[in-house]
């Protein structure tokens, strides 16, 4: 975990896993979280979304951005003191999980897994 001053010169911590990085800015009781999936992951992917309990499991309140580099990413303001499970969509046709999620739980639907975010 590092600290680091804002361009207003407020103060967050950070902590970063490869895949994903959060963010905890002082005196706010949100974790900023910056979720990565790489390009190998969604190779050829048109169009990327992060579905999870943080948004009701909509498919589309969440689109991700396609990098130059073939990654996408998405960040967002999460309540701190949670476990938020999630998965990506891709293409509308496939479910991905964070390969560096902080865990992982079976999902009530089929014998998948779903990926866990700890804010």
């Amino acid at each position: 975990m590092e600290a680091k001053k804002t361009a207003k010169g407020k103060e967050s911590r950070t902590v970063a896993a490869q895949g994903i990085k959060k963010e905890y800015p002082k005196g706010k009781n949100v974790c900023r979280v910056t979720f990565r999936l790489p390009k190998v992951a969604a190779s050829g992917a048109k169009h990327v979304y992060i579905v999870g309990e943080f948004n009701n499991w909509n498919m589309y309140a969440n689109p991700m951005r396609k990098l130059k580099n073939g990654n996408f990413t998405v960040t967002l303001d999460l309540p701190m003191g949670k476990e938020y499970q999630f998965r990506y969509l891709i293409d509308d046709v496939k479910w991905e999980n964070d390969w560096n999620a902080d865990k992982y739980v079976k999902s009530p639907y089929g014998d998948s897994d779903n990926s866990v975010v700890i804010v």
